[in-house]
């Protein structure tokens, strides 16, 4: 052994306290992290949780940046070398917390969005520019305990931004449109919307780029933010969810309009009642409005509680109100024609 050379005893230490540390910080993230976990199950808090499982994910990492710190002082270095080490293993630490507490803020963000619904809207544009908002953060911190002026950069940053801005028109447009349209509120996730150009569906998420649709047959659509800002677009959940719905229906010219009147509310109220989605305090009521070619026409007046819902009200509605116009003898006449046969007129 002591023939060895010298460089073979500095290795075998070095990978030696490598090893412990790696080890010792695997077993403090789990018994600690198994702790602190059984004490979180016991409080109504969410961000402990959220804590603790940066923590058990970021304690390996450090731990073997602190064994790689003590095992580069096992080695005759010179010090300009060694204090470059140093500074990249500084960097290193400080980037693992840096995304550690990214992906915290995010995840918290989600978590505790809904309490600040009126201030921000939580969706993935939002949780995104608060996890970039805190990693621009953290790398002016790691530059500032580089000893790196900070001034300098930012101009530099500053005239790169432009060049940068100049040839990221579509994407930044598309960037800005949808923060505009997350904090304008004109449009949140979960409303039911319909653009000009026909697409329509729930709103599931605004992104950096696109915003997501679902359709009612379940398929998805992405939509440009910048096309957003720049068609019509119908919000069926604005001022409020719940929604008239409106039913067409004729009756024959004999019939006593005061009768189809009450009857027909009457099946109306028996629908909001009854019916899933209906709205149970609404009073249905009717408008006649036009004497046509075989009926008296009028629309019937209901409410739904958001936008799918009139489906199932409608297809209640007009079952119901078959069986009871036949109960009550009144008569929705089918559509006729009259021919008038005129004979040849000798010429």
């Amino acid at each position: 052994m002591s023939r060895l050379p010298m460089w073979v005893f500095q290795l075998a230490w070095s990978l030696l306290t490598l090893l412990i540390a790696v080890l010792m910080g695997r077993v403090i993230a789990r018994t600690v992290g198994q702790r602190l976990s059984r004490w979180a199950a016991q409080t109504k808090w969410k961000w402990d949780d959220v804590a603790i499982q940066a923590l058990r994910r970021g304690i390996p990492t450090w731990s073997a940046l602190f064994g790689l710190y003590l095992a580069l002082g096992l080695w005759p270095i010179p010090a300009h070398v060694l204090d470059a080490l140093n500074r990249t293993i500084y960097v290193v630490l400080w980037l693992s917390v840096t995304i550690l507490a990214a992906r915290v803020m995010g995840r918290l963000t989600v978590l505790y969005g809904s309490q600040f619904q009126q201030a921000l809207p939580v969706t993935s544009l939002t949780e995104y520019l608060i996890k970039i908002s805190v990693v621009m953060l953290g790398l002016l911190m790691i530059l500032h305990g580089l000893g790196i002026s900070i001034a300098p950069l930012l101009t530099a940053l500053g005239v790169g931004g432009l060049a940068i801005a100049l040839a990221l028109q579509d994407t930044l447009s598309n960037l800005f449109a949808g923060f505009y349209v997350t904090v304008a509120r004109h449009i949140r996730v979960g409303d039911y919307i319909k653009l000009e150009s026909g697409e329509e569906g729930y709103v599931e998420d605004i992104g950096w780029r696109a915003t997501q649709l679902r359709m009612l047959p379940n398929n998805m659509v992405l939509v440009p933010n910048k096309k957003l800002g720049e068609v019509i677009i119908t919000n069926y959940d604005l001022p409020s969810r719940d929604l008239a719905v409106l039913v067409e229906v004729g009756v024959d010219y004999d019939s006593d309009l005061e009768r189809v009147e009450r009857v027909t509310a009457e099946v109306g109220r028996e629908v909001m009642r009854l019916v899933a989605g209906g709205v149970a305090e609404f009073e249905p009521f009717i408008r006649y409005h036009t004497l046509g070619d075989a009926r008296v026409q009028f629309t019937v007046i209901l409410r739904a509680k958001e936008f799918v819902d009139q489906f199932l009200i409608k297809h209640a509605f007009i079952k119901r109100l078959l069986v009871r116009y036949r109960q009550e003898g009144i008569v929705i006449p089918f559509p006729t024609q009259r021919v008038y046969a005129v004979k040849d007129i000798p010429s």
